[in-house]
């Protein structure tokens, strides 16, 4: 299992924190041995390592090894080493090389490594995904709608 220094984002803990607050910098994880059915809105980095049923918002999300994601993520940078299903709003997202996603990846970049596995559909996004806002963090202001793409109908006329 890769942490996110090894997954190529840079968030740390902050190890200075003294004010019990939590920074944009402070990474959070999710053990393996935890299941999460519900919404996450993480205003920093996220790891999960176990597996989340709901929807997630975070500014970097890292899907490790072994863990299974199911739901909806917004995230503006967004690895998968494990396991998704649903639909994922990302302006960076890499699946690397053990991932295994079934779904919608809606992306302004999509790198897919050798031998991993994706099936579904791929589609490129006009507006760059924002992480959440203060606000959002503290429930002043609804968190946005997961459908930030707008898909063109096509109707087939006989």
């Amino acid at each position: 299992m890769k942490n996110l220094k090894e997954a190529g984002l840079e968030g740390r803990l902050n190890e200075g924190t003294t004010s019990g607050k939590a920074s944009p910098d402070m990474v959070s994880t999710l053990g393996s041995g935890m299941l999460i059915t519900g919404n996450i809105l993480c205003a920093g980095s996220l790891q999960i390592c176990g597996r989340v049923i709901g929807d997630i918002h975070a500014s970097q999300l890292v899907i490790c090894e072994g863990a299974k994601v199911e739901g909806k993520v917004i995230a503006p940078d967004l690895i998968i080493q494990g396991a998704f299903s649903g639909t994922i709003n990302g302006n960076n997202v890499k699946l690397h090389s053990t991932a295994v996603v079934e779904g919608e990846i809606f992306n302004k970049s999509l790198t897919i490594e050798q031998n991993a596995l994706f099936e579904g559909v791929a589609r490129r996004l006009d507006v760059p995904v924002a992480a959440p806002s203060s606000a959002q963090i503290k429930g002043e202001e609804p968190a946005p709608a997961v459908a930030l793409h707008a898909v063109p109908e096509f109707k087939v006329v006989g």
